[in-house]
């Protein structure tokens, strides 16, 4: 397995968009060392065996952005049961682009509907709304990074 820059990429997506401040990856003699906060750029992939590679240039990585703000919302109704992620990763509303989105406003779901996918390195991960009702409002948006508990739909309980 080796890295490109487009996983380097999204690891930093995904390190922006979680609570952690720094991480360490190795795979295949590549040491992938990122850090946030305190305002300076996240270091560049560096070979583990610096001596044994000869120096190259490399394309610099831009900071990713901030992570957004949490989005506010205010509904009118008392009651609502709140679908969170349960991963940080791509939101993906539907099983494939093209294809219509598994629950829409309306839909009666139960607690093993599948009502998202959640993307983490390349693997595909089933959300299910783990309630019985009516979807209320969908608040993730598709193909958007989603924080670990950070609510995808509200749904009015059976």
């Amino acid at each position: 397995m080796s890295l490109t820059a487009k996983d380097v990429d999204e690891i930093m997506k995904l390190l922006e968009g979680s609570s952690f401040d720094r991480l360490s990856l190795e795979v295949d003699g590549l040491k992938l060392e990122l850090e946030r906060g305190g305002g300076g750029a996240p270091r560049a992939a560096r070979p583990a065996r610096a001596a044994a590679a000869p120096a190259t240039s490399a394309a610099p990585v831009a900071a990713a952005a901030p992570p957004p703000a949490a989005k506010a919302r205010q509904s009118s109704e008392a009651g609502l049961v709140e679908v969170k992620s349960p991963l940080l990763g791509i939101y993906y509303r539907a099983p494939k682009p093209g294809e219509p989105p598994f629950v829409e406003v309306g839909s009666k779901v139960d607690a093993e509907t599948v009502i998202g996918i959640v993307e983490v390195m390349k693997l595909m991960n089933s959300v299910h709304a783990g309630v019985a009702g009516e979807v209320v409002e969908i608040i993730g948006a598709n193909g958007e990074l989603v924080e670990h508990g950070e609510v995808l739909l509200l749904v009015r309980p059976a």
